[in-house]
């Protein structure tokens, strides 16, 4: 099943006008500009914002089609705002039990109580919702939102008005709700480090329309999107952990291409992973080095090239099916006589482990 959309939306200065066909599972990330309309396409989906020729049908559930339109109290959804928004005159409890009376019992798919525990929240039960930090409201406003057994779950840019610490301390069960929870979610982002550590698919929006749409793998290395350009260049790679090393303090992670080689990180053997490799961090040679203090060194495959600026060229690799992007200089791809097709070796300088 998937989510189908249509809506062509107008502002004095700006018009949304979008089709998109959105998985109906894992974390579809929203990602663009500021003002490229990715508020206004959650809103559109939430009912908030009316598209006369709109249409939204969420599975076998139509909500929107010409003169039909389910009104936004009707939509089973759930929608977490950058505030947290919580009623400051009732309990942790009481935000929580807000809007539960609407929810069917043969609807209920997501407990009061499986929701608490999704968020670590079973403490702050009794406490003033004005006594809580950044971090805990948006956990709070996150279960409450789960709560009401949402078919879908909105969230807009819901880290962006809390510093780093709190940003760190939510992340954890953000993942938790992507690996236990078969709820789709639409996260509306500008964070590229966010998408990459939560997002299963991507929808790219360029001034209002629909730039392009994926899985988050390819889109970040597709050369023709700006996602695969700039200093934060990198591609997404899923492993898992294969064993540790004691000796020399070391964990090792496998990938289709191969094995990554990173500094112990307290994970169980089996554990997925996601690997962040920068395109700045990846060098290539023809030849498998053998004295050289790089330890992951994988055979590749250039499959395209494209200048970046006037000095350098980014390339997109692949590596058992796996794509890669480097940036080197144009000196450095006319020297290797690199081409589409060429068998190379990519030397990754770098990697961040992101969950």
């Amino acid at each position: 099943m998937t989510i189908e959309a249509r809506f062509k939306i107008k502002r004095q200065n700006f018009t949304l006008d979008v089709e998109l066909n959105i998985p109906d599972n894992g974390i579809t990330a929203v990602y663009g500009d500021s003002g490229c309309g990715k508020t206004t396409l959650l809103r559109a989906i939430a009912g908030l914002e009316f598209s006369q020729d709109g249409y939204l049908r969420v599975g076998h559930k139509l909500w929107q089609d010409g003169s039909f339109f389910v009104p936004p109290e009707k939509r089973s959804l759930g929608y977490v705002f950058q505030e947290a928004s919580l009623f400051p005159h009732l309990n942790v409890r009481r935000n929580l039990e807000y809007g539960l009376k609407r929810v069917p019992h043969k609807d209920s798919k997501v407990s009061l109580e499986r929701a608490i525990d999704l968020l670590g929240i079973s403490h702050l039960l009794d406490r003033s919702s004005t006594q809580l930090s950044g971090g805990e409201r948006q956990r709070v406003a996150i279960a409450r939102a789960l709560a009401t057994s949402p078919r879908i779950l909105l969230m807009d840019e819901p880290l962006s008005a809390l510093d780093l610490k709190r940003k760190q301390e939510i992340m954890p069960y953000l993942e938790s709700l992507h690996e236990e929870l078969k709820i789709p979610v639409l996260y509306v982002s500008h964070a590229p480090g966010e998408v990459a550590r939560l997002a299963d698919h991507l929808i790219l929006l360029e001034q209002g329309k629909l730039k392009a749409s994926g899985k988050l793998d390819d889109m970040l290395t597709r050369l023709d999107l700006p996602l695969a350009h700039g200093d934060k260049a990198a591609a997404l790679i899923h492993a898992t952990v294969a064993g540790h090393d004691s000796e020399f303090n070391l964990t090792y992670l496998d990938f289709p291409g191969g094995r990554f080689t990173v500094a112990h990180k307290d994970l169980n053997i089996n554990h997925p992973v996601r690997l962040r490799v920068i395109a700045r961090d990846v060098s290539l040679t023809l030849e498998h080095q053998t004295h050289t203090s790089i330890l992951n060194i994988f055979p590749a495959t250039v499959e395209e090239m494209t200048p970046e600026g006037t000095a350098q060229i980014m390339i997109r690799l692949l590596v058992q099916g796996v794509p890669l992007l480097a940036r080197i200089t144009r000196k450095s791809a006319s020297l290797l006589a690199l081409e589409p097709g060429k068998q190379v070796f990519a030397q990754v300088k770098s990697v961040a482990l992101l969950s």
